[in-house]
């Protein structure tokens, strides 16, 4: 059986900005990444996957690029880029670097063509429209907030950004847009990089008469009309061809409000456009009637449902999942799903138990190896996202009391991931001898590497067993997925089946203790692979789950 490498592989997301700082200017640096690679292998991570790096003026943490084709100074050199693949390659380690080719800067030299004339050849690189009843050309609203056309006074024409204003979008129906785009990425390709993490990928197909939205029960109007748009497969197919297939590229496309259906096509071997896709609806279940900026609470069963389905679907067709708790615009999954608290630990090595045993590609966000956490800022000016700021705006000109707005904010901000790498108990965490960008969360000084290594039952171990075992077992990469008691308000499980082996996962996903009974007919004892609590029971028929006690059992089918 042919089998890609990546299907038993583990990546380790870095987000360079707040992973190590060797400068002392309070940001990460691409020479912080290097200094750490060691620890990476320990980890036992395949693969490290790099949020951007190239030139940006920063408006939002470099998903604004301003140019394809350099690294921007705050991070280092293109020779410190060479230096941290020949490092990667010399550890049996790969890099996937991300790419944002839904929009570019307005600061790109693109836009300021196109900008500086409506005959510039640059001008259709861009989606330009004319103002209609004096206002904008439709009603679409940017995922930041607000319109998203903003005018361009000299023209009088509306350009487009589905992001922050200073993020235009790039017109994929112009095939030289296309064209400069795939030969900037095998330019990437040749500097000896493994793999793509796409952005955004499947919004740059738009219906080109931009109608307005008149259905959009979560008020993000036009998304219907942007989302896996009417030839994002011919797109991405188009771009297999030119770039991925020919440099042997690993890919994962960020897919924003997508359907399992549109998926399935992706990622089906014989469709040729991606390896794997990211999917955000489990990562919904906890917004009230859809909105983000809500203080809702975890719908359990909606959770085990949406997995599942996944699970399923993507087998089905021969597809594959990137698995994720956490990223760089996600809350910290412990403090969010777990117990930042007294269940720390457990409900953290919980949570990735859960996770890391379903058919996929595992991603690890920095940190959350060790249990990192929300960092629970008490006050808006802490927050430094630009996203975050302008929820704060919208939430207060509703009338909501500060306090209330403020613990919505902490537990949604794109910041609660992006505070300091906590390397150890030193001031700012180890992350840098002068002040950091962002405050570290304040439990650094007992949530940190150097504790987690010295700790032979930390989290860090835990994870580290995680990567192995899928690298020893079969039925990992290649069972199918069964999802067991779907009912149950309070455990999490399913089995596993391949080659005459079962594997199956038991996971209480709450602080209290609740009874657990097998399903089916068995009289089977099974050997435990893993298990959050020192003396789990070998009977999986009727165990007494303890709270967020997760147990992987292995056994004959």
């Amino acid at each position: 059986m042919h089998e890609p490498w990546w299907k038993r592989s583990t990546v380790y997301q870095i987000y360079p900005k707040s992973f190590n700082d060797t400068t002392g200017s309070g940001k990460g640096d691409l020479q912080g990444v290097i200094e750490k690679l060691d620890y990476l292998k320990e980890v036992g991570v395949d693969m490290i996957w790099l949020t951007p790096i190239y030139q940006s003026p920063q408006r939002d943490n470099g998903y604004d690029i301003s140019d394809y084709y350099k690294v921007d100074p705050a991070y280092g050199t293109m020779e410190d880029l060479e230096n941290l693949i020949s490092g990667l390659h010399e550890r049996d380690m790969k890099l996937m670097m991300d790419i944002v080719i839904n929009h570019t800067s307005t600061e790109h030299e693109w836009f300021a063509q196109a900008s500086a004339s409506k005959d510039s050849p640059y001008r259709d690189y861009y989606i330009w429209r004319d103002p209609q009843e004096n206002g904008e050309p439709n009603n679409w609203v940017s995922k930041f907030g607000g319109s998203a056309w903003s005018l361009e006074e000299q023209s009088n024409q509306y350009y487009l950004h589905l992001f922050d204003q200073t993020q235009a979008d790039l017109n994929w129906e112009n095939e030289k847009v296309r064209q400069d785009l795939f030969k900037m990425m095998n330019f990437w390709a040749e500097k000896g990089l493994d793999g793509f993490r796409l952005d955004v990928i499947n919004l740059v197909s738009k219906v080109q008469s931009f109608p307005s939205d008149h259905d959009a029960p979560d008020g993000q109007y036009g998304k219907q009309y942007y989302t896996d748009g009417p030839r994002i497969h011919e797109y991405m197919h188009e771009m297999n061809q030119a770039v991925f297939t020919p440099n042997g590229l690993v890919t994962v496309g960020e897919m924003s409000s997508t359907s399992l259906a549109a998926c399935q096509q992706y990622t089906k071997p014989d469709a040729k456009e991606l390896d794997m896709t990211f999917n955000f609806h489990h990562l919904k279940v906890d917004y009230e009637d859809g909105q983000k900026w809500t203080d809702g609470e975890l719908e359990f069963i909606k959770l085990k449902q949406i997995l599942s389905d996944w699970q399923i679907g993507l087998h089905e067709v021969g597809g594959w999942n990137a698995l994720f708790w956490c990223n760089h615009d996600q809350p910290r999954i412990v403090s969010r799903f777990g117990d930042d608290g007294e269940y720390r630990t457990v409900s953290a090595k919980m949570l990735g138990t859960v996770l890391h045993m379903m058919q996929g590609t595992p991603y690890i966000y920095q940190g959350e190896e060790i249990g990192m956490t929300d960092p629970k800022f008490s006050h808006i000016a802490q927050y430094k996202d630009v996203e975050t700021h302008n929820a704060y705006r919208n939430l207060k000109d509703t009338g909501m009391a500060e306090d209330q707005v403020l613990k919505i904010i902490q537990g949604r901000s794109r910041d609660n991931s992006r505070t300091p790498m906590q390397w150890n108990g030193k001031e700012n965490a180890g992350f840098t001898d002068g002040i950091p960008w962002i405050a570290a969360a304040s439990n650094y000084p007992s949530i940190n590497v150097e504790k987690a290594l010295e700790d032979k039952e930390s989290i860090f171990y835990h994870y580290q067993k995680l990567i192995r075992l899928r690298k020893d077992y079969d039925i990992i990469t290649h069972g199918n997925y069964e999802p067991l008691c779907m009912d149950d308000e309070h455990v999490f499980c399913y089995e596993r089946k391949w080659n005459g082996e079962k594997l199956l996962v038991v996971a209480n996903f709450f602080g209290n203790e609740v009874e657990f009974s097998y399903p089916k007919e068995s009289a089977a004892k099974a050997e435990i692979l893993l298990s959050n609590y020192k003396d789990s029971s070998s009977d999986y028929r009727k165990i007494k789950l303890r709270p967020y006690e997760a147990v992987i059992y292995h056994s004959k089918a």
